[in-house]
């Protein structure tokens, strides 16, 4: 049974200062006996003027080393700051960059799942010139990632992302091995109650709430992405409130037994 949790799922904790990416690291292996992580970004990286920066190779090299030492493998990085396509074009060349960096340092991780968005924010659709430098840039670090093994794509995030026929669109004219959908179960704003199934042959990677545990439509979601041959990790990522270990205690077991 292939199970992980979002680094986001202790972002509270994480700015609470109660948690650092090492001490997640340590939670994932020894409190829930997990051999898998889905790294994310904003728990390692500095935030300059609303952009994550990377820390030196010397900090990936030591994360790098603590996954080693807990034989845990990177399932999925979440990537943000490196978005394709924003409503300021003059961010794409920092967009850009941000981008080419941090798959260099997924690649020093190990991650076999890497999520860049396309949009993000409140961009409820793109144009076709938009959809065009979308696909292609897709295209070129799906060619990369071949290189390694890896698997790269968007989120059904936010924005133009909630819409499961368009996240389909993008995936058949990139048509490529490498490319994957992080699939986000239950969140869109358009087809809701298809959006899981209708996206469901490129899934790489998993993402499950409370919301839509609580909701009771995970069962349904597993189902289609096996009918879909979907053999990758089924990830919590959920924040809550307060209680975090043992909310995400709550969300395991019912995954768990959803699966079973």
């Amino acid at each position: 049974m292939k199970l992980s949790i979002g680094g986001y799922s202790f972002h509270n904790s994480r700015v609470a200062d109660i948690m650092d990416v090492f001490g997640y690291l340590e939670t994932a292996k020894h409190r829930y006996r997990l051999n898998a992580v889905d790294l994310w970004n904003g728990f390692f990286c500095k935030q300059e003027n609303g952009f994550p920066v990377l820390p030196d190779e010397g900090v990936i090299r030591k994360i790098r080393e603590a996954l080693d030492e807990r034989e845990l493998v990177v399932a999925n990085i979440c990537l943000d700051g490196t978005h394709l396509v924003d409503d300021d074009p003059s961010l794409q060349d920092r967009l850009n960059q941000n981008a080419l960096l941090h798959l260099q340092a997924s690649e020093t991780l190990g991650a076999k799942t890497v999520r860049i968005d396309f949009c993000m924010g409140n961009k409820q659709d793109i144009t076709e010139a938009e959809f065009e430098f979308i696909v292609n840039t897709y295209r070129t670090y799906c060619d990369r990632a071949a290189q390694l093994g890896y698997i790269v794509g968007p989120e059904n995030h936010m924005g133009a992302a909630l819409n499961p026929h368009l996240l389909k669109r993008i995936a058949e004219a990139v048509d490529h091995p490498n490319f994957g959908i992080l699939l986000h179960m239950g969140r869109w704003t358009t087809d809701i109650e298809n959006g899981d199934a209708i996206v469901a042959p490129w899934v790489m990677h998993t993402h499950i709430d409370d919301k839509s545990i609580n909701a009771g439509k995970v069962a349904g979601s597993i189902g289609s992405l096996i009918d879909a041959g979907y053999d990758g990790h089924w990830a919590i990522e959920y924040n809550a409130k307060g209680n975090q270990y043992a909310e995400i205690e709550w969300a395991l077991s019912t995954v768990k037994r959803l699966l079973q």
